[in-house]
């Protein structure tokens, strides 16, 4: 482990409205957050928080919130988050040094830091704008996911088929176990599915740990693939 605990406390005035307002932000400021596992997912629906946390994680972390290597900023304007500056990190031993280490896959901003580093010594060697978006996102998984350090992800899966997410899940396992720590924002039930991962699922009631078989997300996909239908209908009726 690296990151053993996060804890949140908002400066005097400044802890009213987004985002110390989200559910998951008020449990945070409240008991904090512990990891327990080597890789931990954040779950659920869009807007609960999830992505607001892995980037105040990465300002934390000095991780460039808009993605990118441990310790260097890639834009002049990147200012960190409100939240990424009220938050304090409990570190395991030798954690702080080893975060150094890491990197942040956000899918949003992915695009828009390949254009600084691609081909540079130190990152992926392929030029990603002459690649397509899967064998893009591959290449910095290939290139940058290696050394043991603190690795976060906001919806890695976006571009990825089944048998790429397959290699991505296999790719978190290896981390995990060399020593590594992964923190990921996911909406995959695919990924959720690791042996061993520490599961998060946030909502209106705040931040709780659950089995994968409990998910909303995998009882609702599991659902659908028996009876494609039964969400459709009401969908098409309203429509037509």
């Amino acid at each position: 482990m690296i990151v053993e605990r996060i804890s949140c406390q908002p400066p005097p005035g400044q802890g009213e409205g987004w985002p110390f307002d989200l559910p998951a932000v008020v449990q945070i400021v409240k008991e904090g957050l512990e990891f327990t596992a080597p890789v931990t997912f954040l779950v659920g629906e869009n807007d609960s928080g999830k992505s607001t946390v892995i980037e105040a994680i990465a300002d934390l972390c000095e991780i460039s919130s808009d993605g990118g290597e441990a310790g260097m900023n890639y834009a002049s304007t990147v200012i960190r988050t409100p939240l990424g500056q009220a938050m304090s990190a409990g570190w395991a031993d030798g954690g702080r040094r080893r975060r150094r280490m890491g990197f942040f896959l956000d899918s949003g901003t992915l695009f828009s830091l390949a254009r600084g580093v691609s081909e540079m010594p130190g990152f992926w060697d392929a030029d990603l704008a002459r690649h397509r978006h899967s064998e893009a996102f591959l290449n910095v998984f290939g290139g940058m996911f290696r050394a043991p350090g603190l690795y976060l992800m906001d919806e890695p899966e976006t571009a990825l088929s089944f048998s790429a997410c397959l290699y991505l899940t296999a790719l978190l396992h290896h981390l995990g176990t060399t020593g590594g720590q992964v923190i990921c924002a996911t909406h995959s039930p695919l990924l959720t599915a690791l042996p061993g991962a520490q599961i998060l699922e946030l909502g209106t009631g705040g931040i709780r740990e659950i089995r994968w078989q409990d998910l909303r997300l995998v009882r609702h996909w599991r659902r659908y693939l028996a009876d494609p239908q039964a969400y459709l209908r009401p969908l098409l009726a309203d429509e037509s």
